[in-house]
C-alpha cells in the first residue's frame, strides 16, 4: 500500500506541470496527503491489531496501549519522511530522472493508483513527454498507427515569425496581371475568388513562392482560419527569418528571353534590381543575408543572382545545377514540386485493381544524368505489364498520366536533366509506390519522413542490369506493397499546396523545415557578434 501512495503522489504532481515545464501548486498537495496518510495508518494499525488478536494463543498477551502508540508514531514518522522527500525532489528539479520511466509506468499501471478522471488538458503533458531531453526538438512518433510525423521546436510549439519585404508588384503578383488600387502592393486574400490565379500546366509545378506568400498574407487577416506554423510580422527585428517575395520561377518561364528591342530579358532585369534592393537593406547588411529566405524552385531560376545572394537560405527543388558553396543541405530547404495530376483521395485502387506493374510516361531522351532513361526504355519496352512511353502535357497528357499512375502498382521516377522531377509527387498523390532511380536526388522533409516506408530505391548501376528492375518489382509481395500503399495514403497530404493552407500540408511543412534550419543560422550570427562592441570601441 505504501508504494501505491508514493506513486500516486508522483503522478498527481506531474499533472500540475504547465507549458513552461515549471511546477505549480505543489504545496497544495500537503493537506490531502496528510489526510490520506492518517487514514492509511489507522487502517494499517487496525489490521495489525486484528491479525495479532486472532493469532495470539493467550488473549491476555494483546499489545498494550503504549506499544500501539509507539508503533503508530513510528509508521507515521516513516510515511511523513517519504512524503517530505518526494515533495522536496519535485520542488527542486524541473524534470525528474530519479525514477526510470519504465518503472514509474509499471507502478502507475496498477488500477488502484489511477486517477478517477482522465486528463486531456493540453497544458498537462503525458508522462512520457516529461522524460524527454529538454533541449531537443520533440518528435511525436506513433509507430503503432503509422500516423504522419509532427515536428515541434519545443514542448510548446513556437510560431515562426516572418518579416516579408514589401517589394513592388512587378516582382510577384504583377506577373499574374494583377493591378492594385493606388499604392496597393498585395491583393486582398480574404476571398479566394479575388486572388490572382497562378498559370497552369507545367508552370504550376514550381509555384512554391505563390503559396507561401498567400499564407503569410492571410496570417494578418483577423479571424482567418489557418494553421499557425508561420505568421507575418511588421518589425524585422522581431522576425526569425526575412522572406523575399519574388516569383523567380515564373519570371524565368515567362520572361527569360528579351522581347522586342530589349537588350536584356525582363527576368535578368528583375534579378539585377532585386540584388540592388536587398544589398541596400539594413536587414540584409546586419547578417549578410544569412537569415533571408529566397525561393528559386525552378532549376534555372535566379541564374544570374544566385551567386550574389548565395549567403541566403534557398528553397529549391534539388541541388543539380548549383555548386556546393552556393546551395547545400546545411543551409537550404528542399521543397516538393506542386503535383500536376489530380489527387486520387479516397478513390485509391488496391493491389488487385492495379493491373500495370510499372508506369512511366514522359521525355525519354534526356542529357546528362537523364541518359539512363534511354537504357531503361530499351530494357522495359517489351515487358507486357510495364507502361514505358513518351508523353507530353499536350492533348490531355496530364490527365492520361494521372489515370495511368492511379492504375499502376509502381511508378518509375528516373533522373532526367536534374535529379528530381514532379513525377515523384504525382506518384505520391496517385498512391502509386514510387521507384526512385536517381542517385543524387534530395528529398523534401527527409529529416522527419522516412521515404523507405513508401518508396523503392534502386541504384542506377543496378537498374540498368537486365532483368534486375522487373525482378525486384515482381518480387514485392502483396502484403509488402499494401503496407507501402497504406503509408502513401497517410503522408500524401504533406505534399499538397492549397489555399487556405491546412495543418500538415506542404506549406506548413516548409515553414517547419525553415524553423528547424534557422536556429543554426542564428547561432552562427550570434557567435560572430561576440566582439562587435569591443571592435567599435577600438
Amino acid at each position: 500500500m505504501l508504494h501505491l501512495l508514493v506513486s500516486r503522489i508522483y503522478y498527481q504532481s506531474h499533472l500540475r506541470i504547465n507549458c513552461d515545464n515549471t511546477y505549480s501548486h505543489v504545496d497544495s498537495l500537503i493537506y490531502p496527503l496528510n489526510q490520506g496518510a492518517e487514514n492509511l495508518i489507522t487502517i494499517f494499525v487496525e489490521e495489525v491489531a486484528e491479525t495479532d488478536s486472532t493469532q495470539m494463543l493467550d488473549k491476555t498477551m494483546q499489545p498494550s496501549t503504549v506499544t500501539r502508540k509507539i508503533l503508530f508514531r513510528v509508521i507515521s514518522l516513516s510515511i511523513f519522511l517519504i512524503i517530505f522527500s518526494c515533495l522536496v525532489l519535485l520542488k527542486n528539479s524541473s524534470r525528474s530522472y530519479i525514477i526510470p520511466e519504465t518503472v514509474l509506468m509499471l507502478v502507475l499501471a496498477n488500477k488502484t493508483s489511477e486517477p478517477s478522471t482522465e486528463v486531456r488538458d493540453s497544458d498537462n503533458p503525458p508522462l512520457n513527454s516529461l522524460f524527454s531531453p529538454p533541449l531537443l526538438p520533440l518528435i511525436n512518433r506513433r509507430p503503432a498507427s503509422r500516423s504522419p510525423v509532427r515536428v515541434r521546436r519545443n514542448a510548446k510549439f513556437e510560431t515562426l515569425k516572418v518579416y516579408m519585404y514589401d517589394l513592388p508588384p512587378e516582382f510577384h503578383f504583377g506577373m499574374l496581371d494583377w493591378k492594385g488600387r493606388g499604392d496597393q502592393i498585395w491583393p486582398d486574400v480574404r476571398s479566394v475568388n479575388r486572388i490572382p490565379r497562378y498559370p497552369g500546366g507545367l508552370n504550376l509545378q514550381h509555384s512554391i513562392e505563390y503559396w507561401l506568400i498567400l499564407d503569410l498574407l492571410s496570417s494578418t487577416v483577423p479571424g482567418f482560419d489557418r494553421p499557425c506554423s508561420a505568421v507575418r510580422v511588421t518589425n524585422s527585428s522581431l522576425a526569425d527569418v526575412i522572406f523575399v517575395p519574388f516569383f523567380s520561377s515564373l519570371s524565368y518561364n515567362r520572361h527569360s528571353k528579351p522581347s522586342g528591342r530589349e537588350k536584356v530579358s525582363r527576368n535578368r532585369f528583375l534579378q539585377d534590381e532585386l540584388v540592388k534592393y536587398l544589398r541596400s537593406q539594413e536587414e540584409w547588411r546586419r547578417g549578410g543575408g544569412r537569415d533571408h529566405l529566397i525561393v528559386a524552385h525552378h532549376p534555372n531560376s535566379m541564374l544570374e543572382a544566385r551567386r550574389k545572394l548565395g549567403s541566403a537560405m534557398f528553397v529549391l527543388a534539388d541541388f543539380g545545377r548549383y555548386p556546393v558553396e552556393i546551395a547545400n543541405l546545411k543551409k537550404d530547404i528542399i521543397a516538393p514540386y506542386r503535383h500536376v495530376v489530380d489527387s486520387v483521395g479516397n478513390d485509391s485502387a488496391p493491389f488487385e485493381k492495379r493491373r500495370t506493374l510499372a508506369y512511366f510516361q514522359g521525355a525519354i531522351y534526356r542529357k546528362d544524368g537523364g541518359m539512363i532513361r534511354q537504357t531503361l526504355y530499351q530494357l522495359l519496352k517489351n515487358e507486357k505489364d510495364v507502361h514505358f512511353t513518351y508523353g507530353t502535357v499536350r492533348q490531355g497528357g496530364i490527365r492520361n498520366a494521372g489515370r495511368g499512375m492511379a492504375s499502376s502498382k509502381f511508378c518509375l521516377n528516373i533522373a532526367g536533366d536534374t535529379p528530381s522531377s514532379n513525377r515523384l509527387f504525382d506518384a505520391i498523390v496517385s498512391h502509386c509506390v514510387p521507384v526512385i532511380i536517381s542517385d543524387d536526388i534530395e528529398l523534401p522533409f527527409e529529416d522527419v519522413l522516412d521515404y523507405s516506408e513508401f518508396c523503392v530505391f534502386i541504384r542506377a548501376s543496378d537498374a540498368v542490369k537486365k532483368g534486375f528492375l522487373v525482378n525486384v518489382l515482381r518480387g514485392t509481395t502483396r502484403d509488402k506493397w499494401t503496407k507501402m500503399w497504406q503509408r502513401l495514403k497517410q503522408i500524401a497530404h504533406h505534399f499538397e499546396f492549397q489555399y487556405p493552407s491546412k495543418q500538415g500540408d506542404a506549406v506548413q511543412m516548409i515553414w517547419e523545415a525553415v524553423a528547424r534550419k534557422i536556429s543554426s543560422v542564428h547561432l552562427e550570427l550570434h557567435r560572430k557578434k561576440r566582439y562587435y562592441r569591443t571592435q567599435l570601441n577600438n
